[in-house]
């Protein structure tokens, strides 16, 4: 079986009818879309009272001139983007202040290096970052340390403090340095990073949509 056989069995070297894999690999792709929505739907329901409830907290954090500090690991990094992206670019409304923590290649690695992988994000926001600001990070196991570490630093210097897992949601959803977790309650990595990606424009849109938003203040 190759690389791929555990995601799609009928990929193998014994199949000789072109018309039956392109069939095959539709009903894959039309099993896996269903099965996304579904999952998308069950998780966007059981979160939507905590996405407004951290929405709201969001608000409140920009409206006193907080700012907004992304970070996640591998394909969580590029979720974690994606979401600043709905601050910084939005569709509609002025942008607000994001820090990706990822972003910067020589902070990441020099602190990866000099102090530990461990450390990367807990010192840059120990470096940037004040009590009125928000951290938010992106996870599919809610166990990475690197993420651990980052939260306990923005809890204890007052940040408002939102994860995103999965599984069971982990150190995320059972610690006591997230004050809103969503959890996907699913085992596949891309079931989760999807679901998270709807509860992250729902959350984008409870926090910078609001009535009672202001523009932050000067130099924040």
């Amino acid at each position: 079986m190759s690389g791929a056989g555990f995601l799609y069995p009928f990929l193998t070297g014994a199949e000789r009818d072109p018309a039956a894999l392109l069939a095959d690999l539709a009903a894959s792709a039309r099993a896996k879309a269903r099965e996304s929505a579904a999952l998308q739907r069950r998780t966007l329901a059981a979160n939507a009272a905590a996405i407004d409830r951290a929405g709201a907290a969001m608000a409140r954090r920009f409206a006193d001139g907080g700012r907004l500090v992304v970070f996640g690991n591998g394909g969580s990094s590029t979720d974690a983007a994606t979401f600043a992206d709905l601050f910084t670019n939005p569709a509609a409304g002025s942008p607000l202040p994001v820090i990706n923590l990822t972003a910067d290649q020589a902070v990441v690695t020099a602190l990866g290096n000099d102090v530990g992988f461990d450390l990367v994000f807990s010192r840059q926001i120990a470096a940037y970052c004040g009590r009125h600001d928000i951290a938010v990070a992106f996870s599919t196991s809610g166990n990475s340390a690197d993420l651990t570490a980052g939260l306990r630093e923005a809890r204890t210097r007052g940040l408002l403090t939102i994860g995103f897992a999965g599984y069971g949601g982990g150190d995320m959803a059972t610690g006591p340095h997230v004050e809103h977790c969503f959890v996907v309650d699913s085992q596949s990595v891309h079931r989760i990073q999807e679901s998270q990606a709807l509860l992250g424009y729902h959350l984008w849109a409870a926090a910078a949509g609001g009535p009672d938003r202001k523009e932050p203040a000067d130099g924040r």
